[in-house]
Formats: structure tokens, C-alpha cells, sequence
């Protein structure tokens, strides 16, 4: 089995915290977003993972640091790493053939900006399986179209009409992925494109219009990354089920002095607390130092310092300085005070 993880865009709706670190690396509940979403998937598919194919954007951005870090993800689940560069964003069904060589036998292909919690077995008379959640609002996402043998038959983008309330999350399952491979050559060598782009859903089409079998798999959460306040909730739930699942979360030197935790929080190494609330529903990162404050319901990376603060539904980024009793401000683009 392998995982194809395309990552290559900038997180534009996510700024300022994309602006130095992408968006996938982003940490929830202390470990990054494709790091949860990787391991989750291999914990779902319960089978040994063969390769793990990032297609990033340009050296630039995602640089060697970002490299060894996927590099020591596919490490720990026995894989090999396969790193494919994305220099132009022409749609998802183009980044996914940036990795052609790594598109032959089973495999999941999943999008980086978002986190779950699933458990199921795959169809095993499916060629395809497309992962899809329950939604109350279809008509703001792209939906499955079923018909009575609850196969896939249709995708429909942001339907004005009812058609379905089983939303496409972003993960999908090829029993051959090089199906798909086939497919999205003929969309590239025919220019087919939508919005500008080159889509993955017209691969999907051509496979559909083959004779393939799609099927959903349904998940039980599924959590969205795209812009802050999103993020932030993402952060609270995850913390919620971690701590449920009994895992533990707070480094054991971390440094209290007149201080309360609140769980559930993530508390990374070296973090020191003085005269301080922390919690419920916050992730700080290693190095974070809180001084006078309150913060509950928020997520700061790491080396950052906080004091005389009253925060909730924050997000801060790494090596940040922030006193609630500012009088001088040093803030870059794309910065929010509220």
C-alpha cells in the first residue's frame, strides 16, 4: 500500500502562519498536521505501508528541513520516502501526476489540510473508495451522487439541488491507482481543465465512465485546517480525543510556579508557567514561556512568550512576543488583532 500526499500549496487562508511555515506543518495538538493525517490513515488501512509520496511545491518554501521531517514520517511507519516537486499550482489532478512514478498498485491519496477519525474496513469490491463525511450544509461542498447498490455514480460540486448530504473530504483509495494514472493523462494531454486547473475529479469521471466501481467510506470526524478559526477548533476537538484515548499530553518537565492546567492541553518540552491558567483546550509548543495570563481554547507553536494576557480562540505562531499590556506593536502581514 502507499500514500500519495500532495501538499504543495501555500495555505493563503491561513496567514500569517503560512507565511514562513506550510500549512501542513502546522502543528495540532503538537504534532503536524500531515503527521496526524499520515499515521491516522495507516492506523485505518491496518496493512503495511510501502511508500510515502509528498508532492511539495517549490525548494524555497519547503525547503530540506521540511524534506527530512517527511523523510522521518515515512521512516516511522516502515515506508519509504518519495519527494515530488509541484513548481506550478495547475489543479490537484496535476500535482498528482508530479509523482506518475510513484502511481502503480494500491494506494489512499489525501490532501494535507485536513485531520480524522475513522475505523473501517476497505470494500473489497471496490475499485475506488471515496471517503466522505455527513454534512448539514451539502450544498458548500463537493457530494456523492449514490444509486441503489449505494455505488458512487456522480460528483457534484456545491450542488444548488439536493443531491446527496455525503460530503467529499479529500481522501480517496485506489485498489490500482494507475487507473487514475491513465486517466489524468488524458485529462493533461486533452487540456481538459475546470477554473484553470487540472482536477483529480476528471480522472475520477473517466474512471466512472470505464466501468470502475466507487464506493464511500464514511468517517466519524472529520476536521478542516483551512484559516485560523477552523484551526483553532480543530486543535480543541483533537485534544478532546487524545485525551480521551487516554494519551498523555503534558511534557513531564514542564515548569509550574503558581500556575493551574485545565486539561485537555498539549504541553510540549521546556514550556515554564508562572502565575497562570492554562486550559481547557490549548496546545503550546516546546520552549513557550506564559506569564500573568489566561488562556484557554487556542494554539501557540513554539518559543513564543506570553504574559499579561487574557486569550481565548487564539492562534499564535513560533518565537512570538506577546504583553497584553502593549504600548509598542511590531506586527507583520497579513497580522489580526481582534
Amino acid at each position: 500500500m502507499k500514500i500519495i500526499v500532495p501538499m504543495a500549496g501555500r495555505g493563503s487562508r491561513l496567514r500569517p502562519h503560512t507565511l514562513t511555515v506550510p500549512k501542513p506543518l502546522i502543528p495540532v495538538a503538537g504534532k503536524s498536521i500531515v503527521h496526524r493525517l499520515v499515521e491516522d490513515i495507516a492506523k485505518i488501512l491496518k496493512q503495511p505501508i510501502e511508500e510515502v509520496a509528498f508532492i511539495l511545491g517549490d525548494e524555497a518554501f519547503f525547503g530540506d528541513d521540511v524534506v527530512a521531517s517527511l523523510q522521518d514520517l515515512a521512516k516511522g511507519l516502515g515506508a519509504k520516502a518519495s519527494i515530488y516537486r509541484q513548481d506550478l499550482p495547475l489543479g490537484t489532478g496535476h500535482a498528482i501526476m508530479c509523482a506518475k512514478e510513484s502511481l502503480s498498485g494500491p494506494a489512499v491519496i489525501a490532501y494535507a489540510d485536513t485531520l480524522i477519525r475513522a475505523d473501517f474496513e476497505l470494500d473489497p469490491s471496490a475499485d475506488s473508495v471515496i471517503w466522505v463525511k455527513q454534512v448539514d450544509q451539502p450544498e458548500a461542498f463537493g457530494v456523492v451522487k449514490l444509486n441503489n447498490n449505494n455505488e458512487i455514480i456522480e460528483l457534484v460540486e456545491k450542488p444548488k439541488e439536493f443531491v446527496s448530504d455525503l460530503a467529499v473530504i479529500g481522501i480517496y483509495y485506489f485498489k490500482e491507482v494507475g487507473d487514475l494514472k491513465k486517466e489524468l493523462q488524458g485529462v493533461l494531454d486533452n487540456n481538459i481543465q475546470n477554473g484553470g486547473e487540472y482536477q483529480i475529479n476528471d480522472g475520477i469521471k473517466a474512471m466512472m465512465a470505464n466501468g470502475k466501481v466507487f464506493k464511500t467510506g464514511s468517517v466519524d470526524e472529520w476536521m478542516d485546517c483551512g484559516n485560523k478559526d477552523v484551526t483553532v477548533e480543530t486543535n480543541s476537538r483533537m485534544l478532546g480525543f487524545l485525551h480521551n484515548d487516554g494519551e498523555h499530553l503534558v511534557d513531564y518537565d514542564v515548569k509550574l510556579e503558581n500556575a493551574t492546567i485545565i486539561p485537555p492541553c498539549y504541553i510540549g518540552e521546556n514550556v515554564v508557567l508562572k502565575n497562570a491558567t492554562v486550559g481547557p483546550n490549548v496546545s503550546l509548543g516546546k520552549g513557550c514561556h506564559v506569564t500573568d495570563s489566561t488562556i484557554k481554547n487556542s494554539l501557540v507553536q513554539t518559543f513564543s512568550q506570553i504574559k499579561n494576557a487574557n486569550l481565548d480562540n487564539a492562534m499564535i505562531g513560533n518565537h512570538v512576543s506577546y504583553d497584553g499590556k502593549f504600548t509598542s506593536i511590531s506586527i507583520g502581514d497579513y497580522s489580526v488583532l481582534e
